[in-house]
């Protein structure tokens, strides 16, 4: 079984300490490839970095709606320079979040839009990161995204209307270890059938987003812990794990244009 954690912070300051020992855990988990996400410039470059060093990590860039309040134009021209790194296979995560608005609306939006143009012109599949935005991130998708693109979904928790409308445009969702937790995870459970399998991604989100049974040892996430998403997921489908990571590994490996 190959499996590809799409989505995790390997740059967070929880790995410091055992960084290339979470790696090779990973590896021998079976998760033997890894998106690290960029957040900010610091992280996006950091992500570049770890991507240098370790063969089967990739790196995304790009400015997360918590920090729009920091966006800049010179900001993103240091992200447009990242992207000329080969390993830098994706921008985001990018959205917008109105649950805990670390920074304003206006300037959410704003940068998201900057982003989508950006992206669009580099030719790179998205990353998006969606948070009671009450139909305005999808609006702004609609009416300012690129006539065609490819991207996903990260950390998909949203209601039946809004998969359904993501699955519309084309895009990717991504399932993260909310869907082992029992209460948390009831309506994910309910819905991940209706995703088609072409459009399936697992991921971490780690440090973030422990799944079970790992969280019941440990506060902290790993990349390794994705193959408990993967095996849920296939539990509450109904399909053989086998298949479905070989189907999981293949929607990764194409979204991010790797061989």
């Amino acid at each position: 079984m190959q499996i590809f954690d799409s989505h995790c912070h390997l740059d967070d300051p929880a790995f410091d300490r055992d960084r290339a020992g979470v790696i090779e855990s990973a590896r021998t988990a079976g998760v033997i490839r890894l998106m690290t996400i960029g957040v900010t410039p610091e992280t996006s470059a950091q992500a570049v970095m770890l991507a240098d060093e370790y063969p089967e990590v990739y790196a995304s860039v790009g400015i997360h709606p918590h920090d729009a309040k920091t966006c800049s134009a010179p900001a993103l021209e240091q992200l447009v320079q990242l992207t000329k790194n080969p390993k830098v296979c994706a921008w985001g995560e990018i959205g917008l979040d109105f649950n805990r608005m670390y920074s304003p609306q206006e300037q959410q939006e704003h940068w998201f839009i900057k982003q989508l143009e950006l992206a669009a012109g580099l030719a790179l599949p998205l990353i998006f990161h969606e948070r009671d935005s009450n139909g305005r991130f999808l609006e702004i998708l609609t009416h300012h995204g690129p006539p065609a693109f490819k991207g996903v979904v990260h950390c998909f928790s949203g209601t039946q209307k809004e998969l359904e409308q993501y699955l519309e445009l084309g895009l990717h969702i991504g399932i993260t270890g909310i869907i082992t937790l029992q209460s948390r995870g009831a309506q994910l459970r309910q819905l991940v059938s209706l995703v088609p399998a072409e459009r399936l991604l697992v991921e971490t989100d780690a440090p973030y987003l422990t799944p079970a049974p790992e969280k019941n040892r440990t506060r902290r996430n790993e990349p390794a812990f994705v193959k408990a998403v993967l095996l849920k997921l296939a539990e509450v489908r109904k399909e053989d794990p086998e298949k479905l990571a070989r189907i999981v590994w293949e929607n990764t490996n194409r979204l991010y244009s790797i061989n």
